[in-house]
């Protein structure tokens, strides 16, 4: 077995890619990821080892493992020498790390130690994989730390480029990353499990934080779902800093900006509503790109996850950055010395292309995030004492390919129609286009934005509990049936269970990587369940 991953809910029968990838991830490019996360993992035993370093070391240090760690989330990055550049440059931080840090490798772990050489990466790689840990419980707590960390990271990473950042979660996510190298007990990993919830919340606080002060706070929208007879370009993943200068730098040049997927919430943003050629949204969620891409007939912007395998019918049109790597597709580097990025090539090349093709017409209403609920909150309040909203229904998470995810559109639709839906995150492709109504002028899908966004509803929830007067967030009307698909959807579960919420309900299925005994650790602690059919789990759920 050359490769073996199941950190994604699609992974191959439910138990793990050993081939490919389902997400199109190459063998080679599996294993060397697996060697990126051992580099970081050495790199993070040094570092919390070491003396103190120079501000700049720290700084590199602390960048290089946003990157690397993002870089291996899944459909970020799909290119092998990328990842190797990567390694190496992890390798030789290493190194600085320890002479610098004057560290004591005396009883060190391997990867605190390794210092290969590029040619040796591919050997290497297929002997540090998943497996390695033969015991299953002590791998699926490992596994769980480290998807948890990974989403954190790419939750920091946004936070970062705005310019907001916190020395406490970089020295979590290093104490954490160096934990998976030693045997440890059972229980010290279940205690760094929620440790890791804890600083999930406070990375999603701060990347909050940076958003709303950089771009103000999300406001109720009506987006257009419609086309103009301009060229575009289409902006897809989940950085808001790349949109802003990608705005910038295309006005007043004769195109237009729409979003796609993730970047739907950007529409919901005051600063960016300024531009007169940004646009309304175009498509759905990640997994139809193959689709919907090839009908936008101009450019495409990839900041982040979630790129699909291009087809060569549109391969030549997509531009990747950041940490998004996909081999033949252009790549827009960083700027130097400080300097913006230059979108001057996907600018260029959106003036050569056609106006995209319509796929849809009509608008979405969004922009629910915490600021503009709470300044709802005594309207909502009257509709719970009423009677008129008897349930809040939280629907955040990930959307995927799979027909069983069909599932969270009938589940929608079957709802009471005194329910209101709490969402975030691409999931809600699934049911935002349904024309479910609304409760004395309140939508009955209120949409927070970017999966991190899911920080909103729980910052909702614990408001709400404030203002009900209640002792515990589990007496709210709120139930809990969230999708998953990727590592930051890890995240936000470890969130949710660290600020004490029960009763989740995750689907389409429970993650591979939870061995029975942790899955029924999880099970008996927060009463998480599956899914099973809409008809019965409305009628199960709702009580």
């Amino acid at each position: 077995m050359s490769m073996f991953c199941f950190q994604c809910q699609e992974t191959a029968k439910g138990i793990g890619c050993t081939l490919n990838g389902v997400c199109g991830k190459k063998q080679d490019t599996a294993v060397l990821q697996d060697l990126l996360i051992f580099v970081t993992r050495g790199l993070s035993w040094v570092s919390i080892r070491s003396n103190e370093l120079p501000e700049d070391l720290e700084k590199r240090v602390n960048k290089f493992l946003l990157d690397a760690l993002f870089t291996t989330i899944t459909n970020v990055n799909f290119n092998s020498n990328d990842i190797k550049d990567k390694i190496e440059y992890g390798l030789s931080l290493k190194d600085d790390v320890i002479k610098y840090g004057d560290v004591n490798l005396e009883g060190s772990p391997e990867a605190a130690i390794w210092s290969g050489k590029r040619v040796d990466f591919d050997k290497k790689a297929l002997e540090v994989g998943i497996l390695k840990i033969e015991d299953e419980d002590e791998r699926s707590l490992k596994e769980l730390i480290t998807y948890g960390i990974k989403g954190m990271a790419a939750y920091a990473e946004h936070a970062y480029v705005l310019g907001f950042e916190k020395k406490e979660i970089f020295d979590f996510m290093k104490r954490a990353l160096s934990k998976t190298l030693e045997k440890v007990s059972t229980e010290e990993l279940i205690n760094f499990v929620f440790e890791t919830g804890k600083y999930s919340v406070e990375t999603m606080s701060l990347l909050d934080e940076a958003n709303t002060s950089t771009y103000g706070h999300p406001e109720i929208t009506e987006v257009d779902l419609g086309v103009g007879d301009r060229p575009g370009i289409l902006i897809s993943g989940h950085d808001l800093k790349d949109l802003e200068e990608l705005l910038k730098q295309s006005e007043n040049s004769g195109i237009d900006i729409y979003t796609h997927g993730e970047m739907l919430p950007a529409q919901y943003y005051p600063a960016f509503k300024k531009y007169s050629h940004f646009k309304g949204n175009y498509g759905n969620a990640w997994w139809r790109q193959n689709i919907e891409f090839e009908k936008f007939n101009g450019p495409i912007l990839m900041t982040t996850n979630c790129l699909v395998p291009p087809k060569d019918s549109y391969k030549d049109r997509v531009y990747t950055t950041s940490v998004v790597s996909f081999p033949g597709v252009k790549h827009i580097p960083e700027g130097k010395d400080g300097n913006p990025k230059d979108f001057s090539a996907i600018i260029e090349h959106a003036k050569k292309c056609d106006p995209p093709e319509e796929i849809e017409k009509g608008k979405i209403i969004g922009g629910f995030a915490h600021n503009q609920v709470l300044a709802l909150a005594d309207k909502i309040v009257e509709a719970v004492k009423s009677g008129k909203i008897k349930k809040f229904v939280v629907m955040a998470g990930c959307d995927g390919r799979m027909k069983s995810r069909e599932y969270y559109t009938e589940f929608a639709k079957k709802l009471p129609e005194d329910t209101v839906i709490l969402t975030a995150g691409c999931a809600k492709y699934r049911y935002n286009k349904l024309n479910l109504g609304d409760i004395d002028g309140i939508p009955r899908v209120l949409d927070a934005g970017q999966c991190n966004d899911s920080y909103s509803l729980a910052v909702i929830a614990l408001k709400l509990k404030e203002i009900f007067n209640l002792n515990d967030i589990n007496e709210l009307p709120i139930v809990y049936n969230i999708a998953w698909y990727e590592q930051k959807a890890v995240t936000v579960l470890l969130a949710l269970l660290y600020l004490g919420v029960k009763n989740i309900h995750l689907g389409p299925t429970l993650p591979a990587f939870l061995s029975p005994n942790i899955a029924k650790f999880l099970v008996e602690k927060f009463n998480i369940g599956t899914i099973s059919n809409p008809d019965d789990d409305v009628r199960n759920f709702l009580g």
